[in-house]
């Protein structure tokens, strides 16, 4: 449903932000739990390359259906991230590391195959960079096991609870460092000492990459297909030659 859509894309949004990325250049990211690739577009609109894994084949045909900018691998995370050592500028996860508590087979540890993601997750990410992992923790108990493997992986860092005093918005994003500990950004929503909110981080359901002068969202202009196209041809995809037609709007069928 949409609002499900839209509370996924505002988790990706936050998650990224929390990422903290250097503005003045192209990252490369992996999206931990990627499924259809929603977090992935946001990412590919903020200018960012990414490889998103996901453990369901079902969702990552979807992702190839809708033509997704980012590489996809199908592949179970509590076996490990199987990539180069410190290839990534960064991690996001959205809903997707609590499954790993779980044991959906006898073979199944969930303490060891936790720390196998920390481990190799931690691996493969460049020094001073951030893994910010939304998650859906059943209870306390799970929070602390996840957040125990993670730092007996070496990472540091903590919980970032977003609007900890709503039952609905409360989210809650495993906010890791590697190397450097940086510090802990705050949550939204977290009162201060005189009771006023923190808006450390104005969180906006917007994307203001492409926007007119007036207010405008010109997703889906010329200028937005234009920048799309190139940016998919430096990535060596096949894309059509541009023409005097391309963004144009089609005439309605009768």
């Amino acid at each position: 449903s949409s609002r499900v859509l839209e509370i996924q894309s505002q988790m990706s949004e936050r998650a990224v932000e929390l990422l903290g990325l250097p503005e003045d250049r192209p990252c490369l990211l992996l999206d931990v739990g990627c499924g259809s690739g929603l977090s992935g577009d946001y990412i590919s609109d903020e200018g960012h390359y990414w490889i998103g894994m996901d453990i369901s084949p079902a969702m990552l045909d979807v992702a190839v259906e809708r033509e997704v900018e980012g590489d996809l691998l199908l592949a179970d995370v509590g076996h490990g991230i199987p990539f180069r050592p410190g290839m990534f500028d960064g991690c996001i996860s959205i809903s997707a590391v609590q499954w790993l508590c779980n044991a959906d087979k006898k073979s199944h540890s969930p303490p060891k195959r936790l720390y196998r993601f920390f481990s190799t997750l931690y691996t493969a990410l460049a020094r001073g960079s951030r893994a910010i992992l939304q998650l859906y923790p059943e209870n306390s108990e799970q929070l602390e096991l996840i957040t125990a493997q993670a730092m007996r992986a070496g990472f540091t860092g903590g919980m970032v609870v977003d609007y900890p005093n709503s039952a609905k918005a409360k989210k809650f994003f495993l906010c890791l460092f590697v190397g450097a500990s940086g510090t802990l950004p705050k949550g939204l929503g977290t009162e201060c000492a005189a009771g006023e909110e923190i808006h450390q981080a104005k969180f906006t359901n917007e994307r203001t990459r492409f926007r007119n002068a007036k207010g405008k969202s010109v997703k889906k202009s010329r200028d937005w297909i234009l920048e799309k196209k190139e940016r998919r041809r430096r990535q060596g995809k096949e894309v059509r030659a541009d023409t005097k037609y391309t963004g144009r709007k089609r005439r309605p069928h009768f």
